[in-house]
């Protein structure tokens, strides 16, 4: 079990709930569940979502994670409104099944791949991440999920692909937010082939041993711990391998403000607001902003990917 630098005494978890961790997990979400219930919103709560079969992942944090309810109705997710609930209140109807994701590019498996056939080969795994948005708020989230480059490797990328690109579903019937020209719709983003295959990148499919909420980005969304959180792009249903940098939402709507690559960095400020600190969610209204650290905490493990990169220009 890896741990990863500067993550202060007061957040680590007892030996013997580390020792225990799921079991750990599910008592915090089933205590969260029973809050989320009583909230006067709509939705699944934790006992009436779908248990997954999971195994203990190589990579977390022992931080504690947030609760079941601050990970399910906190959310950005424009596709289903601006507000951080819209998601929680408008996509409860969203269609997930039956799902496949259209497969492209520099490989040799393209094609359509439908969502059985692409979890099938993998172990699910239990991962507790830091996620750190570029609004300046954090979580800690334990996710389900496996390796995406255990996916991308079955599709054989040749040579030519230095990029992997995404889109989420287009889809205005269902997904009330695409009605409004916030973004170029459907929502795209893309990794370097380097970033796409790191171990720590992970193609998510649940949160807490269950199946991924829709308004967390179900089926299937990407987890890039070390990069602010519009990285991690929702409800997949296009995989591209490209030679070249692929065009990303939010860089074509403000170019000036999110690049390429945004890696966490607290010494880059976002051009409206400071990235040198962090709200956490569910920490009260008046605790203090925590520092953020360089790649979210993932320094040790990510940063010689950018080897040669100005960070603070490459950002």
């Amino acid at each position: 079990m890896k741990s990863f630098d500067k993550i202060r005494s007061w957040e680590i978890t007892s030996e013997s709930n580390y020792l225990n961790r799921r079991q750990f997990l599910r008592g915090l979400a089933l205590a969260a569940g029973a809050g989320a219930a009583a909230a006067a919103l709509p939705g699944r709560s934790l006992a009436a979502t779908p248990e997954l079969q999971t195994v203990p992942g190589p990579y977390s944090t022992d931080e504690a994670p947030n609760s079941w309810e601050d990970i399910t109705t906190y959310n950005n997710f424009y596709e289903f409104g601006t507000d951080k609930e819209d998601p929680y209140r408008n996509a409860q109807e969203f269609r997930t099944r039956p799902w496949t994701v259209k497969v492209s590019g520099e490989c040799g498996k393209p094609g359509r791949y439908d969502y059985d056939d692409i979890l099938r080969p993998h172990a699910l795994e239990d991962r507790v991440y830091r996620h750190r948005c570029v609004e300046a708020w954090s979580m800690v989230v334990p996710w389900v999920g496996f390796p995406l480059g255990d996916l991308l490797r079955r599709f054989e990328p040749n040579a030519d692909a230095k990029y992997v690109a995404f889109k989420t579903l287009f889809d205005p019937e269902q997904m009330p937010g695409q009605r409004r020209a916030i973004l170029r719709w459907p929502y795209e983003e893309g990794l370097t082939m380097a970033e796409a295959m790191h171990p720590l990148t992970l193609m998510a499919v649940g949160v807490y041993g269950k199946e991924l909420p829709n308004q967390n980005g179900a089926p299937l969304r990407l987890v890039i711990p070390w990069k602010y959180g519009f990285k991690g792009i929702k409800s997949i249903v296009e995989i591209e391998f490209t030679q070249s940098q692929p065009r990303t939402s939010w860089n074509l709507s403000a170019p000036n403000e999110y690049g390429f690559y945004a890696n966490v960095n607290p010494a880059v400020d976002h051009p409206r607001w400071s990235q040198a600190r962090e709200r956490r969610i569910g920490a009260g209204l008046f605790a203090e902003k925590q520092p953020t650290l360089p790649f979210n905490g993932y320094a040790g493990e990510v940063a010689a990917l950018y080897a040669g990169l100005d960070l603070r220009k490459n950002y």
